[in-house]
Protein backbone atom coordinates (compact mmCIF):
# COMPACT_ATOMS: atom_id res chain seq x y z
CA UNK A 1 0.00 0.00 0.00
CA UNK A 2 1.34 3.16 -1.24
CA UNK A 3 2.34 5.37 2.47
CA UNK A 4 2.15 2.52 4.52
CA UNK A 5 5.64 2.56 4.29
CA UNK A 6 6.08 6.37 4.85
CA UNK A 7 7.77 7.41 7.89
CA UNK A 8 4.47 8.41 10.40
CA UNK A 9 6.51 12.16 11.11
CA UNK A 10 5.62 12.80 7.14
CA UNK A 11 2.54 11.11 6.51
CA UNK A 12 0.84 14.33 5.40
CA UNK A 13 1.94 16.87 3.01
CA UNK A 14 2.42 20.31 3.81
CA UNK A 15 -1.00 21.12 1.57
CA UNK A 16 -2.98 18.15 3.05
CA UNK A 17 -1.91 19.41 6.47
CA UNK A 18 -3.35 22.80 5.73
CA UNK A 19 -6.39 21.70 4.89
CA UNK A 20 -6.72 19.22 7.48
CA UNK A 21 -6.17 21.95 9.80
CA UNK A 22 -8.46 24.51 8.56
CA UNK A 23 -11.07 21.40 8.33
CA UNK A 24 -10.78 20.57 12.04
CA UNK A 25 -11.63 24.49 12.49
CA UNK A 26 -14.82 23.73 10.82
CA UNK A 27 -14.15 24.74 7.95
CA UNK A 28 -16.14 23.91 5.07
CA UNK A 29 -14.87 23.22 1.68
CA UNK A 30 -15.39 26.58 -0.12
CA UNK A 31 -13.59 28.12 2.52
CA UNK A 32 -10.63 26.02 2.92
CA UNK A 33 -10.14 26.29 -1.10
CA UNK A 34 -10.57 30.59 -1.10
CA UNK A 35 -8.38 30.21 1.74
CA UNK A 36 -5.69 28.56 0.31
CA UNK A 37 -6.74 29.94 -3.19
CA UNK A 38 -7.30 26.30 -4.62
CA UNK A 39 -10.25 24.96 -5.68
CA UNK A 40 -12.84 23.03 -3.81
CA UNK A 41 -12.08 20.00 -6.04
CA UNK A 42 -8.48 20.15 -5.05
CA UNK A 43 -9.71 19.93 -1.50
CA UNK A 44 -11.47 17.57 -1.78
CA UNK A 45 -8.58 15.22 -3.90
CA UNK A 46 -6.33 16.16 -0.87
CA UNK A 47 -9.17 14.96 1.67
CA UNK A 48 -9.37 11.58 -0.01
CA UNK A 49 -5.88 11.40 -0.47
CA UNK A 50 -5.33 11.66 3.38
CA UNK A 51 -8.60 9.36 4.11
CA UNK A 52 -6.65 6.32 1.61
CA UNK A 53 -3.45 7.07 3.36
CA UNK A 54 -5.15 6.14 6.47
CA UNK A 55 -7.75 4.02 5.25
CA UNK A 56 -10.62 5.62 6.64
CA UNK A 57 -14.06 6.33 5.12
CA UNK A 58 -14.82 9.82 6.72
CA UNK A 59 -13.50 13.26 7.12
CA UNK A 60 -14.15 12.68 10.67
CA UNK A 61 -12.44 9.02 10.90
CA UNK A 62 -9.06 10.82 8.88
CA UNK A 63 -9.16 13.99 11.51
CA UNK A 64 -9.71 11.07 14.59
CA UNK A 65 -6.61 9.13 12.90
CA UNK A 66 -4.41 12.19 12.28
CA UNK A 67 -5.21 12.71 15.65
CA UNK A 68 -4.07 9.71 17.61
CA UNK A 69 -0.90 9.49 15.11
CA UNK A 70 -0.16 12.99 16.60
CA UNK A 71 -0.38 14.57 12.84
CA UNK A 72 -2.98 17.23 13.81
CA UNK A 73 -3.59 18.81 16.82
CA UNK A 74 -6.86 20.49 18.09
Amino acid sequence: MKGSERNSKFLLTHREREVFELLVQDKTTRDIAEQLFISEKTVRNHISNVMQKLNVKGRAQAVVELIKLGELKI
